[in-house]
């Protein structure tokens, strides 16, 4: 299997500081940038004039201005190999390593490619690992003490050549190891500002999946609640059509009042969610009904044909938090939403009690059908109870609901309220 040349360190190589290296291009080379070629341009024409100037100095007349080779030949071949570098140059970002080993023999004695490896020297330092770059100026420590021996200058001793040549070589590792760092800095905090940016983004849509569940819950309680109303008036109609034209009338009117309070529901959920999906929604929701519609949800059951028997003994029903009023509101009309549904006919008790530090008790019962309803029952989605559940979970109560020993059907809920 063949392996993919991945570069050592890409987020230092120039052009793909702008993110990790994808697989398709790991296996061919970054490409240059135009600050890169503008890079590569000065240090070209610096290393040129540098190869221009050395072998200027080499071939001047005055001999105590010039530092030449042994031999006046050897002049000449310095030249090219000062040109062969400056055409590296080009190379050096492919492979900084490779040609700086390649070239780092000239350090011994060649003065015109001085400016094109201290460049190579500083790509290698830049590009590679603090251990190479360690191990590279040890081998050009090595060889500036043979170059200071093999091209004395004719104003400084040994020794101070020597030094000078350490302190240059000391000197370009440190600029290298802090262009490395700040290099390495800016990409850590690009993909930490990247990190952070998705993360906020999976909020976001976490936030919206919980606002559009919490809408479909609403949307589950308040139209079932609507449409079992419409469904229970229009059987009544169909069962008795010889009724007298007044209660025809007033079951129409019911029905009417339901269908339409239904669609403005059902208008003002599908307008949340046009909002929410084009990122303008900044309308506010419409106020919530608590504990004290409660009266109004009974009567709006009663006036569909449902006998409800209410005991309500809330001490300071003022006192009734909002939360806690709104569960209390959604367990009750679910239970009738319920008893309407699958015991059509039956009589529903609604049971309220509590007070502040012994919580709140909500108990919705009705009579076990017998038999299949005339008509058949309503469909449901069967998530009701599930919601309602959810519901109390998260106000830290608790539920129950099923046959109790009587065989009547029971939903019950605790709510906590603080005192």
């Amino acid at each position: 299997m063949t392996s993919l040349a991945v570069p050592e360190h890409p987020w230092l190589l120039p052009g793909a500081l702008a993110g990790a290296v994808s697989p398709d291009a790991a296996t061919r080379r970054p490409r240059r940038t135009t600050r890169d070629w503008a890079v590569d341009t000065l240090a070209f024409l610096l290393s040129l004039f540098w190869v221009l100037f050395v072998t200027a100095d080499a071939l001047s007349p005055d001999p105590s201005l010039a530092v030449p080779l042994p031999h006046d030949w050897m002049t000449g071949v310095d030249a090219l190999l000062g040109l062969v570098c400056c055409g590296l140059l080009w190379l050096r970002r492919r492979w900084p390593l490779g040609v700086l080993v390649a070239t780092t023999p000239l350090s011994l004695f060649s003065m015109a490619s001085a400016i094109p490896l201290l460049i190579f020297y500083f790509t290698v330092v830049v590009h590679r690992r603090t251990a190479i770059a360690i191990a590279v100026t040890g081998a050009g420590l090595l060889t500036n003490l043979v170059f200071s021996w093999v091209r004395p200058d004719r104003q400084m001793s040994y020794w101070e050549t020597a030094s000078w040549g350490v302190v240059l070589s000391f000197a370009v590792l440190a600029w290298g190891m802090f262009v490395r760092a700040r290099r390495q800095l800016i990409v850590s905090l690009r993909e930490r500002a990247e990190r952070a940016e998705a993360e906020q983004q999976l909020r976001v849509s976490q936030a919206r999946h919980l606002e559009r569940t919490r809408i479909a819950r609403e949307m589950h309680d308040v139209l079932a609640h609507r449409i079992s109303l419409l469904s229970l008036h229009a059987g009544a109609l169909e069962f008795r059509p010889e009724a007298p034209a007044d209660e025809v009338a007033r079951a129409a009117g019911v029905i009417r009042g339901s269908a339409h309070a239904a669609l403005q529901d059902l208008r003002e959920v599908i307008g949340v969610l046009r909002a929410e999906g084009d990122g303008t929604g900044d309308a506010p929701e419409p106020p919530q009904p608590t504990l004290a519609d409660l009266p109004a949800l009974i009567a709006e059951s009663r006036s569909a044909g449902v006998r409800v028997n209410v005991s309500d003994s809330v001490a300071s029903p003022g006192e009734v938090p909002a939360a806690l009023g709104r569960a209390a509101y959604r367990i009750v009309q679910e239970g009738l939403t319920n008893a309407r549904k699958h015991a059509a006919g039956a009589a529903v008790t609604v049971d309220v009690a509590g007070g502040p530090g012994a919580g709140l008790t909500v108990a919705i019962g009705n009579r076990w059908p017998v038999g299949a309803p005339a008509g058949g029952t309503l469909p449901g989605a069967g998530t009701g109870l599930v919601g309602i559940s959810e519901r109390v979970t998260l106000a830290g109560g608790r539920l129950a609901y099923g046959r109790d020993d009587s065989g009547d059907f029971r939903l019950a809920a605790w709510l906590p309220w603080p005192a």
